[in-house]
């Protein structure tokens, strides 16, 4: 039955009230979360009840005061970061070093949850806060800046004795995609807020976009920041010196070592799994073994492309989802890619030897960049993201360190040469070990391309302080919290791709590809992964998991109609959201009409849950359906846009019934397609013009109503 405009009125009730709501819940969460653990990290021994003044800390995390910890340190530039995949970490430290390095100026890096950043108003005018902040999903904070974002967002912030910031001096850099509608926010955002607050922005706002060359817009924004950074503190540019490099990590390797207290890949506190579950907070720090209980591929007859559907068991965790959420999936390295490390550097006859690394900056957040002492089998495997493209500013790096004059004009020429370095790292994507590789193909007179130690000359600290650290990656969860509360399904499909036609070479996607490992380990045309995991804990198919809270969620009034577009594994989520309709239906609830459009190449070959989505529309009643475009099936290709547009007297319909509009998928041309397609709707079925159009579906976004969780 087709709503009337007489009811259209009554329904529209996801009012700015339940939004509010929804993100208060997902962003309390996460910073109750946060506060819990930051607040157990100062932990004090009571034991031989010493006077309060006398107690001796045990375990204490970092001053939350990091205006007196600048002070004590004697520290004139702090570089927060808000880092969700360690790049802007790494921006922040590269920054760091060099400011120290080449202009003698005392600096700092910082993440940005360890401290109280409320003392903002306490900076002295000679100091400068640098704030390096990555935009993560629609224009969110990444997820160690939650806290310091909701403080800016007040209305009125509170700071340590002041309303204002007049003092402080700040430069500020975001790192963002352009195929994203929120480009940048965090960083435009901050920097509109730290203005109106009093603060002065030294130079200008920097924007690098993922989705072109993050890279290169970092590297020529730096080069215009750095006259301005010397101006506001009074340091005589002309007198930057490159130096000797300034060491940032101690590495010892451990002649003996209680095999038991290494760290072979844990992350965090994994050392006994169960007897652990039902008190540890499970979360980025805390990582869950969880068990695989059901692994299957969804792709028919096809040998190259496989996509694989997960179920992954929680039961005995303490973690919990909501319909919408994302699951975290921590990857491991293939043993190809640990083993060309370990021969280029000369560590294949001591990969399992034990050793210790450290900061060497008294005041660094992290004392350890990762769980030590571990070996470094372990620091490649778990700790390091080996498989990441090399950038121009370490391969300049390493050049004093190459072992002839031939590898050193290769490296420096790959450093340089934008077009050189685009074309043999950047499209080519290859990490550092296969750019050291090419050095010593170039080298005349050289042994193979696989002798071992060829760079055994880099200082193994610069490995260290080069490569970041492995992330999780994260999955929009394809189950109803609803039908499945303690069991989470993932829908991958598996990364495998040559960059260049010019070469032979196939990059593997990191995490697809140990997934695929785990679920068909007998398939050789893959490189191998080390399946047990540290000292066997991962064996029997598991694998270590997190929930990532999500604002992607279906309305809390059934009765709005919900329009999906989700091809490929952007279906993903949708699965679960019709899953919990189906559901919201059994329980008695009238359920609105609910549309998804789905879109693959052929329907005998990729349609994903094919044998699932009958009987779910059937359950939802005749005005919910499933359309489908299968672009290789015709003579010209259909994609999901084209079936919206077909469809769209129908989709206007429901959008002035109050609708809410779902998007999954690719970000830089699916998503903006299906942007434009709606609003086309506006001006063909609405009467609007163009910019009322733009407007109307702008607004729609704004109240919660268009939401998107894409990807480029």
């Amino acid at each position: 039955m087709a709503y009337s405009k007489k009811t259209t009125s009554s329904l529209l009730a996801i009012t700015p009230l339940d939004i509010f709501l929804g993100g208060i819940l997902g962003l309390g969460t996460i910073i109750w979360i946060s506060r819990q653990f930051r607040s157990s990290s100062f932990k004090y021994d009571n034991s031989n009840s010493k006077p309060d003044n006398q107690k001796t800390a045990v375990n204490t995390g970092p001053e939350r005061n990091f205006v007196k910890l600048m002070k004590q340190q004697n520290r004139q530039v702090i570089f927060f970061y808000g880092s969700q995949t360690g790049t802007a970490e790494d921006y922040a430290s590269r920054l760091a070093k060099e400011c120290s390095q080449k202009y003698g100026v005392s600096a700092m890096t910082a993440d940005i949850e360890l401290y109280d950043m409320t003392y903002l108003d306490a900076v002295p005018s000679d100091n400068l806060v640098v704030f390096v902040m990555a935009t993560y999903g629609e224009g969110e904070p990444t997820d160690n800046a939650v806290e310091f974002w909701e403080l800016f967002n007040g209305e009125e912030p509170e700071f340590s004795e002041s309303t204002t910031l007049e003092n402080l001096k700040y430069i500020v850099f975001g790192l963002g995609n352009k195929t994203y509608e929120h480009y940048n926010a965090v960083a435009r955002v901050l920097d509109t807020r730290l203005s109106e607050l009093g603060a002065k922005r030294i130079g200008e706002r920097g924007e690098g976009d993922d989705d072109a060359s993050l890279e290169e817009d970092f590297l020529a924004w730096q080069e215009n920041m750095w006259p301005h950074f010397c101006n506001a503190l009074g340091v005589d540019e002309s007198n930057a010196q490159s130096g000797p490099r300034q060491v940032m990590f101690g590495v010892e390797e451990l002649d003996a070592v209680d095999k038991t207290s290494l760290f072979l890949g844990e992350l965090g506190e994994w050392k006994n799994p169960e007897q652990l579950h039902q008190t540890v907070v499970y979360d980025a720090k805390h990582p869950y073994q969880a068990p695989i209980s059901l692994s299957r591929d969804l792709f028919n007859e096809s040998d190259d492309r496989h996509c694989l559907h997960l179920e992954i068991d929680l039961s005995k965790s303490n973690l919990t989802y909501q319909t919408g959420d994302h699951i975290a999936i921590w990857p491991t390295n293939n043993e190809v890619e640990v083993e060309r490390f370990g021969s280029i550097l000369g560590l294949s006859d001591k990969l399992d030897t034990a050793i210790m690394v450290e900061a060497l900056d008294s005041a660094a957040s992290k004392k350890h960049p990762f769980p030590v002492p571990t070996t470094y089998r372990a620091l490649f495997r778990h700790y390091l993201d080996i498989c990441a493209p090399a950038s121009r500013q370490t391969l300049m790096s390493l050049v004093e360190y190459a072992p002839t004059e031939s590898s050193k004009e290769t490296l420096r020429q790959l450093a340089t040469d934008k077009d050189v370095y685009r074309i043999k790292v950047g499209e080519a994507m290859r990490n550092l070990a296969e750019v050291l590789e090419l050095c010593q193909d170039d080298d005349e007179g050289t042994a193979t391309k696989m002798s071992s130690g060829f760079f055994s000359t880099v200082p193994f600290d610069l490995i260290v302080e080069s490569l970041s650290r492995l992330q999780p990656r994260y999955y929009s969860i394809s189950s109803s919290a609803s039908t499945s509360p303690k069991s989470v399904a993932v829908t991958a499909v598996t990364l495998a791709y040559q960059p260049t036609k010019e070469e032979d070479r196939t990059v593997y996607g990191v995490n697809t590809n140990y997934l695929w490992r785990i679920h068909a380990p007998e398939d050789n045309s893959i490189p191998a992964y080390d399946l047990n995991g540290p000292r066997d804990t991962l064996k029997n198919q598991k694998i270590p998991v997190h929930i990532r809270r999500s604002q992607f969620k279906l309305p809390r009034n059934t009765k709005l109609p919900v329009i999906m577009v989700g091809p490929g594994t952007g279906v993903a989520p949708f699965r679960g959201f019709v899953q919990e309709r189906v559901y919201q239906k059994q329980q008695g609830k009238e359920v609105g009409p609910t549309v998804l459009f789905y879109g693959c190449r052929r329907s005998d070959q990729d349609f994903l849950y094919k044998d699932e989505w009958p009987q779910l529309f059937k359950d939802l009643g005749e005005e919910s359906r499933i359309i489908t475009a299968f672009s290789r099936e015709t003579e010209q290709k259909v994609y999901v846009q084209h079936r919206l547009k077909e469809h769209g007297e129908k989709m206007w319909e429901y959008m002035e019934q109050g609708a809410l509009l779902y998007v999954c998928g690719d970000a830089k041309n699916m998503a903006r397609d299906v942007n434009q397609t709606f609003v086309s709707f506006a001006i063909e079925f609405g009467g609007k013009t163009e910019q009322q159009a733009q407007d109307y579906v702008k607004n729609l976004r704004t109240s919660g109503r268009y939401q998107e969780d894409v990807w480029s």
